[in-house]
């Protein structure tokens, strides 16, 4: 069998930065073992596997190493494929997750925003296994559905922490979201995972829903400016609409291929 595959980088307007995802557009579901391998086998933070079914395109998303429940980036690259290479001329295009629900994602000239649920979070304990594997000491921690963020005083630490990948790959979340107030945007983060197999990921738009509520009541503001702070970089608009974020950003198409499985 073979498939047609597409490489996007997302979250920025060039390659070789913003964060990478494969994205495969199926007539039907493969066997999640297929798709796990798949996944595997391109070994990019996130597969993207996505069947059309009637005005809907049902999606789910595949690390190397787990199926996950929501993941930004890779649904901005498969809006990208289907702008720009599947003659999808409508402004919008409508996403169905078996496990986030509906989702959306618009484009208004270069920009495409996803429309995404709010993550639901609470401050949280500084416990010692969770600030163990990091050389500077954050001054919060706020608990989501699926990661644990915490909040340190600068941008200068974000840039510059390191991480003992195997202490928090201990840590039961999806990953590790860190973030403090920026120097020339609203908020810088970075993004931990090696419980996914991802040890870091360059971009993850799935930790806006996270970023967003708490900045926008910190900041006591709605729409916010943000950077991704990994080698790759990556350059987000956000915006809080009670419990759904909008997250804005370009992406550019790196490669397209096919796979034989």
């Amino acid at each position: 069998m073979k498939l047609i595959i597409y490489q996007i980088d997302a979250f920025t307007d060039k390659v070789f930065s913003g964060n990478s995802a494969a994205v495969c557009l199926i007539d039907k579901w493969l066997s999640d073992e297929l798709m796990q391998k798949i996944a595997m086998e391109n070994n990019l933070a996130e597969t993207a596997f996505v069947v059309k079914n009637n005005d809907e395109y049902h999606i789910r998303w595949f690390t190397p190493t787990i199926e996950v429940d929501l993941c930004g980036h890779a649904t901005l690259a498969t809006a990208h494929v289907l702008f720009n290479h599947e003659n999808y001329f409508q402004k919008e295009i409508n996403f169905l997750s078996p496990r986030s629900g509906k989702l959306k994602v618009s484009q208004q000239d270069d920009l495409m925003t996803l429309n995404f649920p709010a993550d639901i979070i609470e401050s949280t304990e500084l416990f010692p296994d969770l600030t163990a594997g990091f050389n500077f000491k954050p001054i919060e921690a706020i608990k989501g559905k699926t990661d644990y963020m915490l909040v340190f005083e600068n941008e200068a630490q974000i840039f510059n922490i390191k991480v003992d990948f195997q202490i928090i790959s201990k840590i039961d979340a999806r990953g590790i979201i860190v973030t403090a107030k920026g120097d020339t945007v609203d908020f810088v983060s970075r993004f931990f995972g090696p419980q996914s197999g991802i040890d870091e990921d360059p971009v993850t738009g799935s930790a806006h829903t996270t970023l967003t509520p708490y900045w926008a009541k910190k900041l006591g503001k709605n729409e916010l400016s943000a950077i991704q702070l990994s080698k790759r970089k990556g350059y987000l608009k956000c915006k809080l609409l009670n419990d759904r974020v909008e997250i804005s950003g370009q992406a550019i198409t790196y490669m397209i291929g096919e796979i034989d499985v």
